[in-house]
């Protein structure tokens, strides 16, 4: 068996992939969560989880780790709401889009930093054309971005294409 430090990262972001900020009425709420908001537990969208995301992302086999900006909250409001146990958290500067390339997730760096060469996925719904060539420069592993659409989030074929692809860098 594949220990947890061999296997490839998912790293997870809460806001759009794992809560989707659309609805079955075609409007987009008001309310959002992020850096500048406390997620807390009285987030109205949180009802937009999906119970059984968690079993299908643990059933993927490979490490995930929250880079949201829900931080530790992820592990302590969405996790048991998803079915998920506590997860490892990605931490990243303060400082926002100082110092950083134009158009450069603030992200970008503390994950190629956390993945340290090994394979991952990073799925989100602010992935730019400059992440993933920073990525492809300074990583030296496999690695898939897919671009989360916000208003449906996660969905059945998003879950296909990261299994499709963890079974061709990671085969079983």
């Amino acid at each position: 068996m594949t220990s947890a430090a061999e296997r490839p990262l998912l790293f997870l972001d809460v806001d759009g992939p794992l809560i989707p900020f659309g609805s079955s009425s075609g409007h987009q709420p008001s309310t959002t969560t992020g850096a500048s908001q406390p997620a807390g537990r009285g987030n109205p969208l949180l009802t937009r989880l999906g119970p059984g995301i968690g079993a299908r992302l643990m059933a993927l086999g490979c490490q995930l780790v929250w880079a949201s900006t829900w931080t530790e909250e992820a592990n302590e409001v969405v996790a048991p709401r998803i079915g998920l146990p506590k997860l490892p958290v990605l931490e990243w500067p303060d400082h926002g889009a100082e110092g950083l390339p134009r158009g450069l997730h603030r992200k970008t760096r503390p994950l190629v930093e956390w993945a340290d060469g090994r394979p991952f996925i990073w799925g989100d719904d602010e992935i730019s054309a400059m992440d993933r060539l920073w990525v492809s420069a300074g990583h030296p592993g496999p690695s898939l971005l897919p671009h989360v659409d916000p208003a449906k989030g996660l969905e059945d074929s998003d879950l296909s294409v990261l299994a499709g692809w963890l079974h061709a860098v990671a085969p079983g």
